[in-house]
């Protein structure tokens, strides 16, 4: 249970310091993250919004950062996940360390935190040896002095 609830937390996570949303930007990324290839007449449909309202809504969010990419997620069940927790030399800027995380294959996304750990890795590859291998390399970057690995054994 505290696994779904740390990754609910992390996928409601949005860009800081970015002007507030209304409910209809709310609604539109709801629905985008149920289903990001949801055309945009029935995103307009569902929030009272023209196709046009709701494909300048969108651009906006996007460029602004609020949505960053739109990706296809394998589900644990045709591949593996792992989130990884890393803390840093803090000698070294986290932001750096992990921008220099965000250019491994099979990290999907990085998440600076407060606490404990500086920066938290969600991992996802075909199989448990391509999410290894990345955790591997994660190790190897300048900067990490700690890590601590869980692996999804299932998501809803």
């Amino acid at each position: 249970m505290l696994m779904r609830e740390i990754v609910k937390f992390f996928q409601y996570v949005i860009a800081s310091g970015q002007q507030e949303m209304d409910e209809k930007d709310k609604q539109i990324i709801k629905l985008l993250k149920d289903d990001s290839r949801v055309g945009y007449g029935e995103i307009g449909a569902k929030v009272g919004l023209s196709e046009g309202a709701v494909r300048k809504r969108i651009k906006t969010l996007s460029d602004e950062g609020v949505i960053r990419k739109f990706t296809v997620k394998i589900g644990v069940t045709e591949g593996a996940q792992a989130i990884t927790l890393l803390a840093t030399n803090p000698a070294h800027p986290t932001q750096e360390v992990s921008k220099k995380i965000q250019t491994i294959a099979n990290v999907e996304t990085t998440y600076e935190v407060s606490g404990e750990y500086d920066i938290v890795a969600v991992i996802s590859g075909m199989n448990m040896t391509e999410v290894n291998e990345c955790i591997e390399k994660i190790r190897m970057v300048e900067g990490i002095v700690k890590t601590n690995t869980m692996i999804v054994l299932r998501s809803s």
